[in-house]
């Protein structure tokens, strides 16, 4: 469903898909920069899938991952910040309580741009219907009590062997015909006057001129390359290579 817009700035930065976990921590580096004002966003843009696992009531996934939950939400004291929830991060309102968090069930949710429509979700909408019936799944209340449960029980034992099967994953690889398969389904999201639709999820860090001139954007996976975008003026958004060196990003 599409949510009323809110507003985005020129210099708001967007980020997507850092899959944190233990032998994957750049992306503090990242925070840290914003927290000490070396990087300064107007606006922080987290699209999802940050972390390789975090669901809020799954204590282990919340103890693995708390230095990155304290250092949000300092940040979010200071630099307004949303985030969009993914299928590897979710049920996090509580984790982040001055963060803006667009669960699932909100996205796409519209955004305004100097006065054009702006369209931002993680990505994993307007799907096969086997993912949407699995992702409906895991992020269904009995789903969670049930498996915050049994794991709070077991130790994390159930994060645990998730994590380590997340650790042999290919994050960084070519989608074939990808074009086609944005195509498709941009046709299913594209309800009103948008001009620019941004989601991560894919990591394929494209752009891709739609027809009656609209963009489609890609966010390259943080995880990745390091990457993120920075909006610019009048539509155009600018891709950025951080550096762990402290004034070399560019």
């Amino acid at each position: 469903m599409l949510m009323s817009h809110n507003i985005i700035k020129e210099g708001a930065f967007l980020v997507a898909d850092a899959h944190v976990n233990k032998n994957r921590d750049e992306f503090y580096s990242f925070l840290e920069q914003i927290r000490d004002n070396i990087l300064k966003p107007t606006q922080l843009f987290l699209m999802g899938d940050i972390f390789d696992l975090l669901i809020g009531g799954v204590k282990y996934t919340q103890k693995a991952n708390q230095k990155y939950i304290d250092l949000i939400n300092e940040i979010s004291k200071r630099v307004e910040t949303f985030y969009f929830e993914g299928n590897h991060d979710f049920n996090l309102k509580k984790l982040f309580p001055r963060v803006k968090i667009f669960s699932y069930s909100n996205q796409p949710t519209l955004f305004s741009l100097n006065h054009d429509k702006v369209l931002l979700l993680h990505g994993d909408k307007a799907t096969p219907f086997s993912y949407i019936l699995y992702t409906t799944i895991i992020r269904s209340k009995l789903f969670l009590s049930s498996i915050s449960f049994v794991d709070n029980i077991l130790n994390g034992y159930i994060s645990k062997r998730i994590l380590d099967m997340q650790y042999s994953k290919i994050l960084c690889r070519d989608i074939d015909n990808f074009e086609n398969i944005v195509s498709k389904r941009i046709d299913k999201l594209l309800k009103s006057d948008i001009k620019v639709i941004i989601e991560g999820h894919f990591h394929q860090g494209r752009e891709i001129e739609l027809k009656k001139d609209r963009k489609y954007i890609n966010i390259s996976s943080f995880a990745c390359n390091k990457s993120f975008i920075i909006v610019q003026s009048h539509l155009s958004f600018k891709k950025v290579q951080f550096a762990l060196d402290k004034g070399e990003n560019r």
